[in-house]
């Protein structure tokens, strides 16, 4: 007798008390929860966007294509020891758009973003408004194709330079005896762009507008890459930086 009172006693401490007026209420024991139905399978494993898809999302007007070949380019630099390093920082010039719009981007890998988009020159050899031939071979004053690696800074004529090496035999290897190199420049200039129809021209040099010229070679210099692009038949199909890139591609498809 005294077990049932004190058990009693027990149960109370834990059933809410029932106030006067809520005789009727009644004590229901808790329902034993179903468990929470998993997510989709789709959902959860869904991959995750590749750095290319994100940087495509980050700059919608630069074209996705190009976006990926420069990432493919930078990946058999480093794995082919061409450059030391992993290069943070890709700038991605496309050549086949005008000099009226801003074809320049510079992306950081590490945190995905872009942190310019911006104009750039090509080469009085190349073209008008658009550039249309390309060359490896000095007093051309035309533009150069591929895969360059930054090196160091200097002030020269144009001012704060920033010196770069070109990675792809044929096509850019004469860089630096050819003094192309990123500076800023007064011509390339949005105001000009609408009065002549086009922004000024270098002798070959990727030149960029003179008030953020510093900005971006301190963000670009010491072992970072810079991408030109223009689907030029000959640069596309005898690259060695790009062949590397294409035999990469085929590698990842067949392991998978």
């Amino acid at each position: 007798m005294r077990l049932s009172v004190a058990l009693a006693s027990a149960i109370a401490c834990f059933l809410p008390a029932l106030s006067p007026a809520e005789p009727n209420v009644t004590i229901r024991t808790p329902a034993v929860l179903s468990p929470v139905p998993a997510a989709p399978k789709s959902l959860q494993q869904a991959p995750a966007l590749s750095l290319a898809s994100q940087l495509a999302a980050l700059a919608p007007g630069a074209d996705p294509k190009v976006i990926d070949l420069a990432l493919k380019a930078r990946e058999c630099a480093i794995d082919n020891g061409d450059a030391t390093g992993q290069g943070e920082k890709l700038a991605v010039i496309d050549y086949s758009m005008p000099s009226t719009q801003k074809r320049l981007w510079i992306f950081d890998l590490k945190s995905p973003r872009v942190i310019y988009n911006e104009y750039v020159a090509h080469g009085q050899g190349s073209g008008e408004n658009y550039a249309r031939a390309f060359s490896n071979n000095d007093g051309s004053h035309q533009t150069s194709l591929g895969l360059f690696r930054t090196a160091e800074t200097y002030v020269g004529n144009n001012g704060y330079s920033l010196r770069m090496d070109g990675l792809d035999k044929g096509f850019n290897d004469n860089a630096r005896s050819r003094a192309i190199v990123m500076h800023g420049a007064w011509y390339v200039d949005a105001s000009m762009a609408r009065k002549m129809g086009r922004i000024g021209r270098s002798h070959g040099c990727p030149a960029v507008r003179a008030d953020i010229a510093h900005e971006i070679i301190d963000t670009l210099k010491g072992g970072q890459f810079v991408f030109s692009y223009y689907p030029d038949n000959k640069w596309l199909h005898e690259s060695r930086i790009l062949a590397c890139a294409s035999r990469h591609d085929r590698t990842i498809v067949a392991s998978r």
